[in-house]
């Protein structure tokens, strides 16, 4: 996979686009670190391109709450712990 800057898209736009057919994906980086990645896509692959990025993201947000959980000690409740919490949650909400 291939880097380039930001300076280079802005710079060498055009360049950036024809490698783009090419390589597929480009990560952009900004201060040497990434801050994007360039996907090439066409009318037909689009939807499911951006399909395949929400569902990525979805599954990474899920690993980070479940890390979360086991760090706070929260995936070892059971089902009556979970509802109390739930439920004291709900009280503190209607106050």
């Amino acid at each position: 996979m291939r880097f380039i800057t930001v300076r280079d898209l802005r710079g060498k736009s055009a360049q950036v686009w024809l490698q783009l057919d090419r390589e597929k994906e480009m990560v952009i980086t900004s201060n040497g670190k990434p801050v994007a990645v360039l996907c090439s896509v066409t009318e037909e692959t689009l939807e499911e391109s951006l399909a395949a990025i929400r569902r990525s993201r979805a599954v990474a947000a899920v690993a980070a709450l479940q890390m979360t959980s086991m760090e706070c000690g929260t995936d070892a409740l059971n089902d009556d712990d979970i509802a109390a919490e739930v439920s004291h949650e709900r009280k503190d909400r209607a106050r």
